[in-house]
């Protein structure tokens, strides 16, 4: 008979010992979820950004949409579920969290935004800018603890949000086609990372550095 740790845990009480013949399983190995995480988010804000920076015409934007609900929306969120059992709060939150924004955010084009009045749209989605944008910020705030890499993802896509949000508020083109610009920095970087991720693990060494912010 074999039981898992997870198992023996929710069946014995606190101290108890296996009963004779229970062989005790380790938890399964779950790989390094962060490169299929970081990649999708990277794919997903570049596509995107690409129209925001006004690189492609915008009457073929609805390329974003799919992308942005199977890579960006579901891929991610279960890249957050396994940091969860991985025991990574970090990644956990940040993958399952965008995994969020970008199903959202497809919903919001698709389903809300038909809908609302032409007057005063622009509020909507400005308050759903800004709200990423307070996220983004205090998650920017704890990845000070994760790598440099990390790091930079976060702190341009700050600077990304808060371009957008300005963008929306003030129905400015030229603000948005900043945050289309930043957007693309934050793509960069963050398909850097998943790079360095998936790379340095298949490896087994470190090839691309990450940057330690580690004491």
């Amino acid at each position: 008979m074999v039981a898992t740790k997870e198992e023996l845990g929710s069946q014995s009480p606190p101290g108890a010992t296996p009963a004779a013949g229970t062989r005790v399983a380790d938890p399964p190995h779950i790989a390094d979820p962060g490169a299929l995480g970081l990649g999708a988010f990277a794919m997903t804000t570049f596509v995107l950004s690409v129209f925001n920076a006004g690189l492609i015409n915008v009457s073929v934007e609805a390329v974003v949409l799919p992308i942005a609900f199977f890579y960006g929306g579901i891929v991610q969120l279960l890249a957050g579920m396994w940091e969860f059992r991985r025991g990574n709060t970090f990644a956990a939150t940040a993958f399952a969290s965008y995994g969020a924004f970008w199903l959202t955010f497809a919903g919001f084009i698709t389903r809300i935004a038909p809908h609302l009045s032409p007057t005063h749209a622009y509020q909507a989605l400005g308050v759903y800018l800004l709200a990423w944008a307070i996220f983004t910020a205090y998650m920017m705030l704890a990845a000070l603890r994760v790598n440099v890499a990390v790091l930079g993802v976060f702190v341009a896509l700050t600077v990304t949000f808060v371009l957008l949000t300005i963008g929306a508020f003030g129905q400015s083109s030229s603000m948005d086609k900043a945050g289309g610009w930043a957007g693309l920095v934050t793509a960069a970087i963050a398909w850097y990372a998943s790079f360095a991720y998936v790379t340095n693990n298949t490896w087994k060494k470190t090839l691309l550095p990450v940057g330690s912010l580690r004491r």
